[in-house]
């Protein structure tokens, strides 16, 4: 007999490619389990449909329930409540890699977590964890940071902390930036971090120009890579 106070919703976290022609880095039972969803939450319906449409060609995409998750306003965090509480199975999907990392997905699986809702991660791609795993740095001891501070004065202190910090704790820091002010970031990275420091630049992962390079700032500084609009993970340990 069923419990009648069983919540019976759940939630799938389903990850996406990072780059366009990486459909090889998706396992099969993604497929699997987008069949098993009625409704999605995504970062961006117009990629995440055309990413379906190549997983699962068949696919007709106005059966399913659609809402786009910008930084999970209320509109849409009781549209996610509501779904879960009728029963439905409920599809997370970030812009790009696994939804909850970095991602506004984050806050609905808070949201789901809080109501007692069942979550399931699936594996696919991470930029974080790929760029850690080829850097050759510490991956015992990690911090992803996200965004460093646009003001180049706070950005300079945050990058000295995060540098003493790795040396003290022998711990990797990771950040990304806005790709248009990558170059930027390097170049403050390279001002700011001593010489003996490592910077591992992660650009492009899992596309076909994929570049990993770990080196000191000392010889990234005899010739600087032009980053501009290339999505890039940057990792330093001092």
């Amino acid at each position: 007999m069923n419990n009648p106070l069983q919540k019976t919703g759940k939630v799938i976290l389903i990850p996406t490619v990072l780059h366009e022609e990486a459909l090889h880095t998706i396992p099969a039972y993604i497929t699997e389990a987008i069949k098993e969803c009625t409704v999605f939450f995504v970062e961006n319906e117009k990629t995440t449909r055309r990413f379906f449409k190549k997983l699962w060609k068949e696919m007709v995409i106005d059966n399913y329930q659609w809402h786009t998750i910008h930084k999970a306003e209320a509109a849409v965090t009781k549209a996610f409540i509501d779904a879960l509480e009728k029963g439905h199975t409920i599809g997370i999907v970030s812009e790009a890699g696994c939804p909850g990392i970095a991602d506004p997905g984050q806050l609905l699986v808070e949201v789901a977590q809080s109501k007692g809702f069942k979550v399931t991660p699936l594996v696919g791609p991470s930029s974080i964890l790929l760029a850690l795993m080829a850097s050759g740095m510490n991956g015992q001891c990690f911090q992803f940071n996200g965004y460093l501070p646009i003001d180049s004065l706070e950005k300079k202190k945050k990058i000295k902390a995060l540098e003493e910090d790795s040396q003290r704790n022998q711990c990797t820091h990771i950040f990304i930036e806005t790709p248009y002010r990558n170059n930027q970031l390097l170049g403050d990275l390279l001002q700011s971090c001593k010489s003996s420091t490592r910077i591992c630049i992660a650009k492009n992962i899992t596309a076909p120009d994929e570049t990993i390079v770990t080196k000191t700032v000392q010889d990234w500084a005899k010739k600087i890579p032009e980053l501009h609009k290339i999505p890039v993970i940057f990792l330093i340990q001092a």
